[in-house]
């Protein structure tokens, strides 16, 4: 009889050590993708709600039907991939210190929150939300990027600023308007280099992208509508002078870690925890929340760098494709990874995308090959097929959080929505395709990233 309890202390210890591994979606070997969901719809759908969140507004892809902008012409694959290295490089770049390695350097688990001096790339940018700035409110349709921490409207009078769908905000009629002074506020000093001079005792900021595109004009506040929720004292760019731009949006929404951000600016009302959902197709709709529940994610230690604040950092630690994990060295991970929103096709460590790429490959024998499409080389011809049977893939962050993207997480086209960097040792990226259909967590002030698996 003493054996039994032996065998009920092996139990729990198994039961113990395997409930520290927590899935998020779907974990069987293989999934099926349609490939009409490839292809934006005519018809918008319905967003989901989400469980909890103090202030919720729905988020569209900008070239889809639910988008408010006019004009929703999608560019070529060719012409986003190309966006979306230069941005993918200039982050790297960031975290490098511009020696060609985009390695994490001091990247750890912390809060600490300063603003970044420089954006990114705003033409990979690829989902908005609707906001109301002002009293009466006026509404603009502005690109979220985590990526990002000052954000900013385009206003009257602007001398140089592209065309939009929405009416230009004119600070003169808004009751709650205010220009920061140059001399008797702090909020100007600390700017830092996005602070530019002063005109007319006015604090002026400028924005430049890692595109060459930049918006310049007076740091102001005003009152901001989100969804059914009001912002008081909201600290925002007024747009007077841009180059480089070529889109419909008004402006942008800075979700990054600095001081400037709606995250940070809202943190005394709603909070330090905001999530998303980005929708699996152009055509569905998913949301941002500022308070966030933080109950109901499988969870991972958020890194945070001293020197790029911005960004929110990850540890990740292994691959599964099919089920089964890859022998991949955790010395190919040390560079550590960041999650952006903005950032389109998520860049692994050479090694890592390596062995990912010939697993998946081994995985789609029925389908023949095809050529490379700029940086993804994994390609097949799904030629006369109606939908595909592919290998699931799985990521394993610290912490033992795998996530279990969905399919439209995968794919890209035609290709294996992933691409390795040139050596082991730059940053990695877990890029917005990677994200679909999850509510991502950010909890700043629990120092986590949580994963929600069919959120939208």
């Amino acid at each position: 009889m003493a054996s039994v309890p032996k065998l009920l202390l092996l139990l729990l210890l198994f039961w113990s050590c395997h409930s520290l591994v927590a899935h998020a979606g779907d974990d069987r070997s293989y999934r099926v993708l349609s490939l009409d969901s490839l292809n934006s719809d005519a018809v918008c759908s319905e967003p989901k709600v989400p469980l909890s969140g103090a202030a919720t507004v729905p988020l569209h892809h900008r070239h889809g039907p639910c988008s408010p902008l006019t004009t929703k012409k999608m560019p070529t694959l060719e012409e986003m991939l190309r966006r979306d290295q230069l941005r993918a490089a200039y982050i790297q770049r960031k975290f490098s210190g511009g020696d060609g390695k985009g390695g994490a350097g001091d990247v750890q688990q912390s809060d600490a929150t300063v603003p970044t001096t420089l954006g990114t790339s705003l033409n990979t940018l690829e989902y908005l939300i609707t906001v109301g700035i002002g009293s009466p409110a006026v509404t603009q349709t502005v690109l979220i990027d985590t990526g990002s921490d000052v954000s900013w409207v385009q206003c009257k009078p602007c001398s140089l600023c592209h065309s939009q769908a929405n009416p230009l905000f004119d600070p003169s009629s808004s009751s709650t308007y205010y220009p920061f002074s140059c001399s008797s506020d702090a909020t100007c000093a600390q700017l830092g280099q996005e602070g530019n001079g002063c005109s007319s005792s006015q604090c002026q900021y400028i924005v430049t992208y890692g595109d060459g595109s930049s918006t310049t004009g007076t740091y102001s506040s005003d009152t901001l509508a989100l969804g059914s929720n009001t912002v008081r004292n909201f600290q925002f760019g007024c747009s007077h002078v841009e180059s480089g731009f070529d889109d419909q949006t008004d402006g942008l929404m800075g979700l990054g870690g600095g001081a400037q951000s709606l995250v940070s600016q809202t943190a005394g009302t709603f909070g330090r925890a905001f999530s998303y959902c980005l929708p699996p197709t152009p055509s569905s709709s998913g949301f941002l929340t500022l308070g966030a529940g933080t109950s109901g994610f499988v969870k991972t230690p958020m890194l945070r760098s001293s020197q790029v604040p911005t960004f929110y950092g990850v540890r990740l630690q292994a691959i599964r494709v099919g089920g089964r994990q890859l022998i991949i060295p955790t010395s190919a991970f040390s560079a550590g990874a960041i999650m952006d929103s903005g950032t389109v096709i998520t860049r692994l460590p050479r090694t890592a995308y390596s062995a990912l790429s010939s697993a998946f490959k081994a995985g789609m024998k029925q389908y023949p090959w095809a050529p490379p499409s700029g940086i993804l080389d994994t390609c097949f011809d799904f030629s006369g097929q109606s939908s595909v049977t592919i290998p699931s893939v799985a990521l394993v962050f610290s912490g033992g959080a795998v996530v279990n993207l969905d399919a439209n997480g995968i794919i890209l086209g035609s290709c294996l929505a992933f691409a390795g960097n040139s050596d082991d040792g730059s940053l990695g990226i877990i890029g917005n395709v990677q994200q679909r259909t999850f509510e991502v967590l950010h909890d700043v002030g629990g120092g986590a990233m949580g994963f929600r698996a069919g959120a939208c």
